[in-house]
């Protein structure tokens, strides 16, 4: 189990929190797999009734680590198993339990998208929002060129998912991905009153509730992440992301003007 995310029970809310704040929570394989495991038996727990996701430090996650990437640990998974990142997505995708998130500080890639598949999302007033997978010469995941312009629409989608436009928690609202933007200092009891408010409710009618909701995009859904994840895996092969992540390391503007 990764120390880097920290696993809590309150009374029936499951808390999920990144806990690697001294590298702005770049999610690693470890941490993918600890989340993915937490989200299985919280399913298969009649007593958790809603799950948090939430983190330590100023930033919610830097998203994947680009380390992990570049040293082509990220995708591995043991023989026969899936890649963790790939468990944990489709955990997220097909949670029959309420997923809350209360976003406190930057989320950036899989920090945002993961956002697309939760019930609820508050965030920080400083929060910001960054998805900069052309930046790094990669495609979307986690089914969010399928699920961003459903929610926002193509071409608000496109500032995010193309031009890589930073946003803040009011742009993200008014996008509508955040139910409520809120004052730094409110947000944990924000999201924390949200899923006290679920796990009190009626189960069988909340869980039915968000079937309905889900089901029709369920199977496409999927299928898009798949796809997504054969381009992603790709671009991670590519002299374009060679160029990105080297210049990533090195604090510079990749060029791509020989490549094409």
């Amino acid at each position: 189990m990764s120390d880097h995310i920290s696993v809590s029970r309150e009374s029936s809310v499951l808390r999920l929190a990144f806990n690697r704040p001294e590298k702005k929570n770049a999610i690693t394989a470890a941490m993918y797999a600890v989340l993915a495991d937490a989200l299985a038996e919280a399913e298969g727990d009649e007593a958790v009734r809603a799950v948090v996701f939430e983190s330590k430090g100023d930033v919610f996650t830097s998203g994947n680590d680009i380390a992990d990437f570049m040293a082509g640990t990220a995708s591995l998974g043991a023989e026969g198993e899936k890649p963790p990142v790939i468990r944990f997505l489709e955990a997220i995708a097909t949670a029959e339990k309420p997923l809350i998130a209360a976003v406190q500080g930057p989320a950036v890639g899989v920090g945002v998208t993961m956002l697309l598949h939760c019930d609820l999302v508050y965030a920080s007033e400083a929060a910001t929002f960054h998805t900069p997978f052309v930046d790094l010469a990669l495609v979307p995941e986690a089914a969010s060129s399928f699920l961003l312009p459903q929610i926002a629409g193509h071409q608000r989608a496109a500032e995010m998912l193309i031009l890589g436009k930073k946003i803040g928690a009011a742009r993200a609202r008014e996008l509508g991905f955040v139910n409520e933007a809120v004052a730094p200092d409110a947000l944990e009891e924000t999201a924390l009153a949200s899923a006290r408010a679920i796990a009190e409710k009626a189960p069988a009618a909340m869980k039915l509730t968000k079937q309905l909701m889900k089901d029709g995009n369920r199977e496409d859904i999927l299928a898009r992440m798949k796809e997504e994840g054969a381009h992603f895996a790709a671009q991670l092969q590519s002299a374009e992301f060679r160029e990105a992540g080297m210049a990533f390391m090195q604090k510079r503007k990749p060029d791509f003007s020989k490549l094409g």
